[in-house]
């Protein structure tokens, strides 16, 4: 019961580390406000949760790269529960790679706008909420927005933004109290993950080396990614403005390098 009582928003809540918010916040107590595209799942979800408790769940359908739908769903939270303490702005997608000569620029514009842009406006639209409740935002960043990855140029880029935006807002916002974090994972098993090991000409192997890339010899969960996020919400009261790597060390030490394409 770490968060009784408080409202957190989490967008991308029916699968992957968003799903693992949503149930790490409803069993610390908290009342969650979740959206997606899907919902079938979203409802289905907060029924469930709802059930179980402590906290409960409330599904709202949404598409985050749509402003108007974006800001309704945080004027919506407000009405039901009439506060807002949290706002995880986890949506996101990673688009297949390729080469920059590959992506169109309508691709990254769009890209940006889910990735990037839905962040902008949720955290905007919140945040006279947040600044009466002295609550926070927790960003969905992404390891590789630091250390980039191979024909990811448009992902990398909208990642290390949404990192560079939550530092610039933890300055602005520490006048009122409101403290702004980033949570930049590594490889979580989440189902895109699952659907790569399924698409692969070798599903073993692929799960192999996505286990292998860490020094701790897996993949993390969802659920600890939740854990992270409750912590930097309910615990974590003299931190703002970080970017926290949930990555199980991929970051460390020499990885193997080519320049062959």
């Amino acid at each position: 019961m770490r968060y009784q009582g408080k409202v957190a928003i989490i967008t991308g809540g029916t699968k992957g580390i968003g799903a693992g918010c949503v149930r790490t916040f409803v069993e610390a107590g908290a009342k969650v406000v979740f959206c997606s595209q899907y919902a079938g799942e979203g409802d289905a979800m907060a029924a469930e949760l709802s059930a179980k408790g402590p906290g409960e769940a409330c599904f709202i359908s949404c598409d985050v790269a749509d402003v108007a739908q974006v800001e309704h769903l945080v004027d919506e939270t407000v009405r039901i529960y009439g506060r807002i303490d949290c706002l995880i702005n986890n949506a996101g997608w990673h688009p297949p790679h390729k080469p920059i000569d590959a992506f169109s620029v309508e691709e990254f514009r769009s890209l940006l706008d889910l990735n990037l842009v839905s962040v902008f406006v949720a955290s905007k639209r919140a945040l006279p909420h947040l600044r009466k409740t002295k609550g926070c935002i927790i960003n969905i960043g992404s390891l590789v927005g630091s250390m980039a990855q191979l024909h990811a140029t448009t992902y990398v880029a909208t990642k290390g933004a949404v990192i560079a935006l939550s530092k610039a807002l933890a300055v602005d916002e520490a006048a009122h109290d409101v403290r702004v974090n980033s949570v930049s994972p590594g490889n979580i098993y989440t189902p895109l993950w699952q659907e790569a090991i399924d698409a692969a000409s070798d599903p073993a192997a692929t799960r192999a080396a996505g286990d292998a890339a860490q020094l701790l010899g897996r993949m993390g969960t969802p659920e600890e990614a939740g854990k992270l996020c409750l912590f930097l919400a309910a615990e974590a009261t003299f931190t703002t403005g970080v970017d926290h790597l949930l990555t199980g060390g991929a970051e460390l030490a020499y990885g193997r390098k080519t320049r062959k394409e």
